[in-house]
């Protein structure tokens, strides 16, 4: 059973956002990572092929399109922009191996997993506290922010994110972009809103306007590129974390 919230957050400074999550039982939900090599809009892509939930997963460099950071999946590693290093083991990954899975740094998962491996990040919860702190730049998003459109950690965007308890998964979306109806998370507020929905462990997953999150095969937020897109879409992606 998935279990479905959506809701305006109120922000410490009185902006608001919407927020949507679904939460799902652990002990009975496999989770496996989707590589799309020709790029693909993931609400189209569930609708097509009978997948009922899924979530944005890593981050990836346009032309050509390729996942940045490692991507394995079923032991076999799938071509990529690699992390500049000394980040590359540093940068927090999803790491599913025989149905075990757990958000970790990369240095801290087999250099070649025998499951399904993306990386993302950064690393927002651990233990049940918020272990994101911008001013370390421990994973190098500041400091490597060439590597992206600019520092995915600085000031409010939508959002996406995977967090993990005992008892269930939870994968969580916000909207953003939008002057005076959503605002978007910072990190630290993203990590809060995962605390409070029971994770222990959490990681942010790529965000802006790629963020996607899907529940019975329908797009659930409202992705914006830009203050001036006409109308929410979807944005073609390279991976995604898929519950079944």
């Amino acid at each position: 059973m998935t279990e479905y919230l959506l809701w305006r957050h109120a922000l410490a400074d009185g902006r608001m956002t919407t927020l949507y999550a679904t939460r799902h039982a652990r002990r009975e939900t496999r989770v496996r990572v989707v590589h799309f090599p020709a790029t693909a809009r993931l609400d189209v892509w569930c609708a097509e092929n009978g997948v009922d939930e899924a979530i944005i997963a890593g981050f990836f460099l346009r032309d050509p399109y390729r996942p940045l950071g490692d991507l394995w999946i079923d032991g076999r590693e799938i071509a990529h922009e690699p992390v500049l290093p000394p980040y590359d083991s540093r940068r927090a990954s999803v790491v599913i191996d025989d149905g075990d899975l757990r958000l970790v740094e990369r240095g801290e998962a087999p250099p070649a997993p025998a499951g399904d491996l993306v990386q993302a990040g950064p690393l927002l919860v651990r233990d049940g506290a918020v272990v994101f702190d911008r001013e370390s730049d421990r994973e190098g998003f500041s400091v490597g922010a060439g590597q992206f459109d600019s520092d995915i950690t600085d000031g409010r965007h939508p959002r996406a994110a995977l967090g993990i308890s005992g008892d269930h998964i939870v994968a969580v979306a916000c909207d953003g972009r939008r002057s005076r109806v959503d605002d978007g998370l910072t990190l630290p507020e993203l990590a809060e809103v995962l605390i409070r929905l029971g994770a222990v462990d959490a990681i942010n997953l790529d965000g802006g306007g790629s963020t996607t999150l899907v529940h019975r095969r329908h797009l659930l937020n409202r992705p914006y590129s830009t203050q001036d897109q006409a109308a929410p879409e979807s944005r073609p992606i390279v991976s995604a974390l898929v519950f079944e």
